[in-house]
């Protein structure tokens, strides 16, 4: 047996095992996860949430009359739902169970803009995971609130400038939420939502 011949195969062994590892991005669960809606609300306003978010980096609130430059972190609202990969036959249809269900264990949020300027902490924030707990049953849909703008990513780089150069970053956020069906199996969705990032005028009365 030639040195090729034994490297060739043991390439092939890998590849085979790959294959077999049950990533993520392929998935083995029976069901899929999905978003059926992705909102968001300014930390600053009026607490209602909508499909596009303009996240104000910095308020101004009056204590005690004096008017204190403030930052808020802004919400983002999820609502999830699952649906079966294999949903049967008509007439023999496939009914879903409470071994269907899906729980969430965390979520990460990534910034990016439309033209590719994309490093971090230069021309977006900076990304990050952050926990969530939510059980998704397969017969209805559920929704769960999360952070998707920190309040330190409006005193850092680049979103810091706009509060004295004048100008707006828009940008668009891609939410992946994780989780595991009860057989363990890991299951994911993407979801995204426009940000306009802004000093937006403020009312100090």
């Amino acid at each position: 047996m030639t040195r090729k011949f034994i490297t060739l195969a043991f390439i092939a062994g890998l590849a085979a095992a790959a294959a077999g590892c049950g990533v993520p991005e392929q998935g083995r669960s029976p069901v899929v996860l999905r978003i059926d809606s992705l909102d968001a609300s300014a930390g600053s306003g009026s607490q209602s949430f909508s499909g596009y978010l303009n996240s104000d980096v910095q308020t101004i609130v009056k204590v005690n009359n004096v008017d204190v430059p403030t930052r808020f972190s802004d919400a983002g609202r999820v609502t999830l739902s699952l649906v079966l990969r294999d949903p049967g036959a008509p007439g023999v249809a496939q009914t879903p169970t409470e071994l269907n269900t899906v729980t969430i264990t965390h979520y990460r949020v990534v910034y990016r803009r439309t033209d590719g300027r994309n490093q971090q902490g230069v021309d977006v924030p900076w990304g990050f995971d952050s926990g969530m707990t939510i059980s998704v049953p397969a017969s209805a849909a559920v929704q769960q609130t999360f952070e998707l703008v920190r309040v330190s990513a409006k005193l850092e780089a680049p979103l810091a400038a706009l509060t004295v150069n004048g100008q707006a970053l828009d940008l668009i956020a891609d939410v992946t939420f994780y989780g595991k069906d009860m057989a363990n199996n890991d299951i994911l969705a993407t979801g995204s939502i426009g940000i306009t990032f802004a000093n937006f005028g403020d009312s100090s009365s």
